[in-house]
């Protein structure tokens, strides 16, 4: 049994490891082409061809029909909830170092554990306040809100930090018995609807603005276009396949650790293909949010509370 157990937890960190690498992947390359392609074109492209993934997903396991499921009012609250945090996060990368933007938006434990004493009553205990009080020291650390260099756009993956952890609460206390599949079904059909909106509404406006990743127009697409939103559509439901799998493999706590591996990768495509660097603040914040995301985790799998709040790659 102790065999079988190790095993599990083994699986469940090579599969949330891999997963935060596809991701970690995908960010990166969505920061690359920023320059090329709207944010809407983006979500449109990359949700085409998601949607009909999960739809065929759905089909092989029968529950085809489930598709309208996915009009539910809180599951549509938590879709547009994911949106804003999509919007948010990516509309900051062009301006912000992804591995500061990706740590920012790490500290989506330390909002879930504030917002789940608020809503949900759960109790955060001492370590967790500790925690959450050290994670934001590292906030203020990295982002130096009184320096010259401070940006504004910095602070968008910590609004979309928030708006994640407001669509967890919902995921836990409203969605926790719903399929996997139909709520990523959800999300993405509303990625697709978002994108075909704005890419409208940008297309009739024709704003002025010097921000073309969130005010440009449609770009025309070639084949090889085609096969990167292609590559992010199936990258993005393999993710959530892999990490939903991870969180029913291994404790929450174990993965939720390894689940921090995203700001190793992180970092190393910024390096590699963004010649980012990290100064010594930065750096010191960054493992200050580590390790307070570290200690929220931990303090939270002590207690039985509800059904742990899925992690942002299973979207």
């Amino acid at each position: 049994m102790a065999t079988a157990r190790t095993n599990r937890t083994s699986l469940a960190i090579l599969l949330i490891v891999s997963s935060v690498l596809l991701l970690s992947g995908a960010d990166a390359a969505v920061k690359a082409v920023s320059a090329d392609y709207s944010l809407w074109q983006i979500y449109a492209a990359r949700s085409a061809f998601s949607v009909p993934i999960l739809l065929a997903l759905l089909s092989a396991g029968g529950g085809l029909g489930l598709w309208l499921q996915i009009a539910r009012p809180w599951i549509i609250v938590r879709s547009v909830l994911l949106v804003g945090m999509w919007i948010a996060y990516y509309a900051a990368l062009p301006s912000t170092d992804l591995s500061v933007a990706a740590t920012a938006l790490y500290t989506t434990p330390l909002f879930i554990a504030g917002f789940s004493s608020l809503f949900a009553n759960e109790p955060v205990g001492r370590g967790g306040w500790i925690g959450i009080v050290l994670g934001f020291i590292g906030v203020l650390v990295i982002l130096r809100p009184g320096a010259d260099d401070f940006s504004v756009w910095a602070i968008l993956p910590i609004l979309a930090a928030a708006f994640y952890a407001l669509a967890a609460i919902v995921t836990r206390m409203q969605c926790s018995s719903e399929s996997p599949i139909v709520i990523a079904l959800a999300l993405h059909v509303c990625l697709l609807v978002t994108g075909i909106i704005g890419t409208a509404l940008i297309a009739m406006v024709q704003p002025a603005s010097s921000e073309p990743f969130l005010f440009g127009g449609w770009t025309a697409m070639q084949g090889g276009d085609w096969a990167i939103m292609a590559m992010l559509g199936i990258v993005m439901v393999a993710v959530a396949v892999g990490v939903a799998r991870a969180y029913q493999s291994g404790p929450p706590a174990i993965v939720g650790t390894f689940d921090y591996a995203y700001l190793v990768f992180a970092a190393v495509w910024g390096v590699l293909f963004f010649s980012e660097t990290l100064d010594a603040p930065t750096a010191m914040g960054i493992l200050l949010i580590i390790l307070a995301g570290i200690m929220v985790v931990r303090q939270k799998s002590q207690r039985i509370v509800t059904t742990p709040a899925r992690s942002r790659q299973d979207v």
